[in-house]
C-alpha cells in the first residue's frame, strides 16, 4: 500500500501486498489518498496504481426475517443472508450490490451442506438473535454488525467491533481480538504458523522464500474456538493485531464459520472443500527428478539415461519410489514406455513434469506415468486455474490406469488438499532455507494440506553437510523430492547432480540411514495418510495441535520442530553445530529414540548431543509404532511375512495399523484391513501385555500369515515371554536373536526387550506377555 498527498508525491509505504480493505484516510484531512497497487503474479511486478475512494460502511438494519436455517438481512443497499448449515457450521454473505452467489465458475466446495430446518429467532431489543444447535447469531441492529457466540448466548465466539465496510475494491470485516487469542492457518505461509500480531497475505505469488505464499488459502483458525473459509478466488489481507480485520479483493463477503477445536474445525472444513487424498504407497517413498533430454545444464543425454541413476538408489540399498524424467523448461522426452519398464524393474514410477498443458495424458498414463508434477507457466496464479489443473492431472492417471493419481503442485488455491501435494518452489540452499521450512510444512496442515514439501537440499545450491541436514528432518515428512540437473557447488560454483550418494563418506551412509528409516515408518505414514482423508489433519504438526492447552508450544523454541504424526518430536538442526538448544518437550514422558534417555516434560534440553548423522528425535510415551523390517528399500521387495512394532509401553494406549494394496483404488470400495494392537503396561513388577488383534478385512496381496517383531522400551527387563500361549526362547544376544526363528533378549546397553513371533494368521489375535 502507499499513500500519496494531493500532488501526488509518495509519502508513505508498506511491505507486502496492498490491503484492499485498508482504512482510507478521511478528507477532512485534505492530503492523503490511500493507493492501492496491483500485483501481477506471472511477470512478479506491480502493475500501476487504483486509487481508492473513499470506504461505506454498513448502516442501521433495515430488514430481517426467514426460518428453517435461512435468514435474510438488510441494512439500506447492503444485502445479507445467513444460513445454518448441517454441520454445525454458518455461512454468512453479504454484497451491496445484492448478490448473494458463490463466486463465478468457483468449484472449490465439493458438498455443499443442508441448512439446518431446526433454528429458530428472536428479537432481544438491541439485536436479534438466530439460535441453532450450539451456538446463537446475534445481529445488531444499530448499525448492523454480526456476532457468533455459544448455545448460552453468553459466550462470544467471535464479535464484529465495527460495521462490515466496502470500497470499489473489496470488503472488509473487523472482529474484536482476545487477550491469548491466536491465530493460524492462510494454507502455506512460508516462514510461520501462528499469526497473531502479524499481517497474513492471502493471494498466489512466486516469492519462493519466507514471506512467500504461493500455496495460500483463504482460511484461518483461532483459538477461540472457530475457523472460517471466505468463498473467493480473489486475494486478501489478513491482518491479526488488536483489531482482527480480513478482507479481499471483491465487494463481497462469503464467510462459512465453523466451530470446535482444532481439529475438529480442520475436519469441517475439508468436509467443504475436500479431504486430503490418498497418495499411493510409492509417493511416500523419495522421488527423483532431473531433465535427460535437451539439458542445456548438463549436456546432451537422453530419456533412457534415467534408468542408470535409478540403478545407482538400487546399488546404494536406498529407497526410490518415482521419478520425474524430464524435469525442465524445454526438456521433452523420448522411448517413454521402455523408461517406464526400466522404472518399474527397479521398484520405481514414471513421472513427467508437465510445463504448459496435458495434451497426451492417456498416452502417457498407458506408457507408465504415474506421477505428475504441475508447473506455473499453465497454472498461472493458481486459484481456479490450479484447481483445474489439479483435477485434470489426477483424472488423466485415474482414467487410464487402475492408479491413484499422484500430483505436485507449486501455486495452488482452497481445496487443492484435495488432489495434490503442494511444493514451496524453487529455492537455494542454505542454514536459513533450513529453518523457515519447518514452521512452513507443520503451519500448512491447520488448513488441512496433509502434504506440503520442499526439495531436499534446494534446487539452486548444493551443500553436503547441509543437504545431510535436511534430508535428515524431510525423512519425517510424508513427502519429498530431490531436483538434480539444476544445482551448483556452494563452494566451487560448478554445476552438480543430487543424489544422496553422490557425496561419498560419511554423508551417503548418513543419507541411507534416514532414508531406510523412512521406509522402515511407511506403516506408520501409510496409516497417517489415511487418517487424513477422514479427519483433514495430515502428519506434521506444529506442537501447538496436540497439546494446545500449553503456551510454551507457540514459543520461539517451539516454532521449529514439529510433531511427526501424534508420536514423533522432531527437532531439526538449522545450523552449522554439533549442539542443539531449546528443544522444548511438552507435558509427559519422552524417550530419546537414538540413546533411550528419558526426559520428563514439560522441559527444555540444551546441550543435545546433535553431530551430523544425528537428528534429535523423540518419541512420546505409550506409542505404538508399525515398522516393516531392517533393512527394507523399497515396498515392493519389503518381507511380507514379518511386521514390526516398537512400543514405548506407559498404561494402557491402543493403535490401529491401516493396510491395502498401496496402489490402485480399490480400497475407496472397501478392500482394505485395519489391525488394531494395545499394549497395558500397568507397572509396579507386573506383567506387560501386548494384545494384536486379528487384520479384519481384505485386499489384493494380503499376507496369510506373518511374524512379528517387538521392540519394548520397558524400565524393567523380564524374566520372561510368552506370545500366543508359548513360552519363547530366551536368546542370549543380538546375534542370537537374529539368527532365531522367534525368541527375546534384553540388550544390555540399552534396557530394551527384543520379542520376535513365530509366524501367525493373520485372521487370529494373539497376546504376549513380558513377565
Amino acid at each position: 500500500m502507499y499513500i500519496y498527498d494531493s500532488a501526488g508525491k509518495k509519502v508513505a509505504e508498506s511491505a507486502g501486498t496492498a490491503d484492499p480493505e485498508a482504512t482510507v484516510i478521511p478528507k477532512a484531512s485534505g492530503t492523503y489518498h490511500v493507493v492501492v497497487v496491483p500485483y501481477d503474479v506471472h511477470n512478479n511486478s506491480f502493475t500501476g496504481k487504483a486509487y481508492l475512494p473513499e470506504a461505506t460502511d454498513a448502516g442501521n438494519l433495515t430488514g430481517f426475517s426467514g426460518s428453517h436455517g435461512t435468514y435474510e438481512i438488510a441494512a439500506g443497499a447492503l444485502k445479507a443472508r445467513a444460513d445454518f448449515l448441517a454441520d454445525d457450521a454458518l455461512r454468512l454473505q453479504a454484497s451491496p450490490d445484492g448478490v448473494l452467489a458463490d463466486p463465478p465458475g468457483s468449484h472449490m466446495i465439493r458438498t455443499q451442506p443442508a441448512a439446518q430446518r431446526h433454528t429458530s429467532s428472536f428479537d432481544a431489543g438491541t439485536y436479534y438473535g438466530i439460535r441453532s444447535k450450539d451456538t446463537v447469531l446475534r445481529v445488531y441492529k444499530k448499525p448492523l454488525r454480526f456476532g457468533l457466540y455459544k448455545a448460552d448466548n453468553r459466550t462470544p465466539v467471535w464479535q464484529e467491533d465495527a460495521p462490515l465496510r466496502w470500497t470499489s475494491g473489496g470488503m472488509r470485516q473487523s472482529l474484536g481480538r482476545g487477550a491469548t487469542e491466536q491465530f493460524f492457518g492462510g494454507g502455506e505461509q512460508n516462514g510461520s504458523f501462528s499469526h497473531r500480531d502479524q499481517v497474513m497475505n492471502v493471494g498466489n505469488n512466486t516469492n519462493w522464500n519466507e514471506g512467500g505464499f504461493n500455496n495460500s488459502q483463504p482460511f484461518y483458525l483461532s483459538t477461540a474456538g472457530y475457523g472460517v473459509f471466505r468463498n473467493t478466488m480473489t486475494p486478501g489481507v489478513y491482518d491479526f493485531g488488536p483489531h482482527v480485520r480480513t478482507g479481499q479483493q471483491e465487494r463481497r463477503l462469503d464467510a462459512y464459520y465453523f466451530t470446535g477445536d482444532t481439529k475438529k474445525v480442520i475436519g469441517k472444513y475439508t468436509s467443504l472443500v475436500g479431504k486430503p487424498f490418498m497418495p499411493p504407497v510409492y509417493g511416500l517413498e523419495p522421488g527423483d527428478s532431473d531433465c535427460y533430454l535437451h539439458n542445456a545444464n548438463r549436456g546432451e543425454r537422453h530419456t533412457l539415461d534415467a534408468l542408470k541413476v535409478s540403478d545407482g538408489y538400487v546399488q546404494n540399498q536406498m529407497p526410490l519410489g518415482w521419478m520425474l524424467v524430464n524435469d525442465g523448461y524445454g526438456c521433452g522426452y523420448e522411448n517413454l514406455p521402455e523408461t517406464g519398464a526400466g522404472l518399474n524393474k527397479n521398484n520405481a514410477q514414471l513421472g513427467l513434469w508437465t510445463q504448459d498443458g496435458l495434451p497426451n495424458q492417456a498416452d502417457e498414463a498407458k506408457a507408465g506415468v504415474r506421477v505428475r508434477k504441475l508447473d506455473v507457466a499453465w497454472v498461472g496464479g493458481g486459484y481456479g486455474m490450479a484447481l483445474d489443473a489439479c483435477d485434470e492431472a489426477k483424472a488423466g492417471i485415474e482414467d487410464n490406469s487402475d492408479a491413484r493419481g499422484f500430483v505436485w503442485m507449486p501455486v495452488s488455491w482452497a481445496g487443492a488438499q484435495r488432489c495434490s501435494v503442494l511444493w514451496s518452489g524453487d529455492q537455494s540452499l542454505s542454514w536459513d532455507y533450513i529453518r523457515w521450512q519447518i514452521p512452513t510444512y507443520a503451519g500448512a496442515t491447520l488448513s488441512g494440506i496433509a502434504y506440503n514439501t520442499g526439495d531436499v537440499g534446494s534446487i539452486y545450491r548444493h551443500d553436503a553437510k547441509m543437504y545431510a541436514r535436511d534430508l535428515q528432518w524431510k525423512a519425517f515428512l510424508p513427502t519429498i523430492m530431490t531436483m538434480d540437473g539444476w544445482s551448483s557447488d556452494i563452494t566451487t560454483k560448478k554445476p552438480i547432480d543430487q543424489q544422496p550418494w553422490l557425496d561419498g563418506e560419511p554423508y551417503t551412509s548418513i543419507n541411507r540411514k534416514y532414508l531406510q528409516l523412512k521406509e522402515r515408518l511407511l506403516p506408520y505414514m501409510y496409516t497417517l495418510s489415511k487418517d487424513a482423508t477422514k479427519t483433514g489433519v495430515g502428519a506434521v504438526r506444529p506442537l501447538s495441535l496436540e497439546y494446545p492447552d500449553d503456551p510454551a508450544t507457540l514459543g520461539a523454541d517451539a516454532k521449529y520442530e514439529f510433531m511427526s504424526g501424534p508420536d514423533f518430536l522432531v527437532a531439526p538442526v538449522y545450523s552449522d553445530t554439533s549442539v542443539r538448544n531449546g528443544i522444548y518437550l511438552p507435558k509427559g514422558t519422552w524417550t530419546d529414540y537414538w540413546t533411550g534417555k528419558t526426559y520428563q516434560g514439560p522441559t527444555t534440553v540444551d546441550n543435545y548431543a546433535a553431530p551430523l548423522d544425528t537428528l534429535p528425535l523423540f518419541v512420546k510415551s505409550g506409542a505404538i509404532v508399525p515398522m516393516w523390517p531392517k533393512g527394507t528399500t523399497s515396498w515392493q521387495t519389503r518381507d511380507k511375512g514379518e511386521l514390526d512394532y516398537d512400543i514405548y509401553p506407559q498404561g494402557t494406549t491402543k493403535y490401529t495399523l491401516y493396510e491395502d494394496d498401496g496402489v490402485t483404488r480399490k480400497y475407496a470400495k472397501g478392500s482394505s484391513a485395519t489391525q488394531q494392537v494395545e499394549v497395558r503396561a500397568p507397572g509396579h513388577g507386573r506383567a506387560t501385555v501386548i494384545k494384536v488383534g486379528a487384520s479384519v478385512g481384505r485386499y489384493d496381496g494380503k499376507a496369510a500369515s506373518r511374524s512379528y517383531g517387538f521392540t519394548v522400551h520397558a524400565k524393567t527387563a523380564p524374566k520372561q515371554v510368552v506370545a500366543a500361549g508359548g513360552k519363547l526362547p530366551h536368546l542370549a544376544d543380538a546375534k542370537a536373536f537374529d539368527a532365531a526363528a522367534s525368541g527375546w533378549y534384553t540388550d544390555p546397553a540399552t534396557g530394551v526387550t527384543h520379542i520376535r513371533t513365530r509366524s501367525l494368521s493373520t485372521d487370529h489375535g494373539f497376546s504376549v506377555e513380558l513377565r
